[in-house]
């Protein structure tokens, strides 16, 4: 299996996996939207709401505002499950308080963590609007989780592959450059000097076969790479997109391995 990345930002990674299998590409997606863990508010404690924002549309969009889950962040952190406390601890758990008067927007940057490792990704994302007189006190303990226990913990806004494109033309028959101004992405080009269709970008294509519908001389054919994908993450901030990534292959390294422990015969 060969990886290539085409491109790598901050929030978002394209590459190219070859000579892998469906069931494989596919058990990574699901790995990276539903079991690697990250941070998010699971508890809030509200000490006075004066706003016109229940206290329960308050702590859901509390829940929903992205904090910083690297692996910096949370080194040292366990998941709930795993921790010895009662409750809630250093070792599972961050606290961010908001203690604000109005008037005014209280947005995400008004929270206080007590690690300053473990904050809001983004400072503006509005949480609520208080007027003259109105207060707001509260405590949110913030946690790791997995996506599977709920959509705060999905670290991914955009997690899918597709299979490589393969275009082809069918040189005995006429030319059809009907085909060129079908496709909705624009990666067809028709050189008449040439009396060709030229492909411009075949990552781009999405495989929907406009431009087969669209020509009547069944010139083009458009297929694809079986064993070949592209795939492309993006991530809320949160973390990493190559961060993710990695987590998930771990992930599923562990459940290869304990697979095969109980394949033969040992206990988890």
């Amino acid at each position: 299996m060969e990886i290539e990345v085409k491109n790598q930002t901050d929030d978002e990674i394209t590459f190219i996996v070859r000579d892998a299998e469906v069931p494989f590409v596919n058990a990574i997606r699901r790995i990276a939207m539903m079991e690697v863990p990250k941070m998010a508010i699971e508890d809030v404690y509200m000490i006075q709401n004066d706003s016109a924002m229940f206290d329960e549309v308050l702590a859901h969009r509390l829940g929903l505002t992205p904090l910083v889950s690297d692996l910096e962040a949370t080194d040292g952190l366990v998941m709930p499950d795993e921790c010895d406390c009662d409750g809630h601890c250093p070792k599972c758990s961050v606290s961010l308080t908001l203690n604000k008067s109005g008037p005014g927007v209280i947005y995400s940057k008004d929270l206080v963590s007590s690690d300053s490792k473990i904050k809001p990704v983004y400072d503006t994302i509005p949480l609520l609007k208080l007027k003259e007189g109105q207060n707001v006190e509260l405590e949110a303990i913030a946690q790791l989780g997995i996506g599977k226990d709920h959509a705060k913990w999905v670290p991914t806004t955009v997690c899918a592959y597709k299979q490589y494109p393969e275009i082809t033309f069918d040189e005995d028959v006429d030319v059809d450059y009907a085909c060129v101004d079908a496709c909705p992405k624009g990666i067809l080009v028709a050189d008449k000097k040439k009396g060709i269709v030229k492909v411009k970008d075949i990552e781009e294509c999405t495989l929907c076969k406009a431009c087969e519908r669209a020509c009547e001389t069944d010139y083009i054919h458009v297929g694809y790479q079986e064993n070949n994908f592209i795939f492309k993450i993006e991530t809320d901030g949160s973390m990493p997109p190559k961060e993710v990534l990695l987590k998930a292959c771990d992930v599923l390294s562990d459940k290869a391995d304990e697979f095969i422990t109980f394949s033969k015969g040992g206990s988890k």
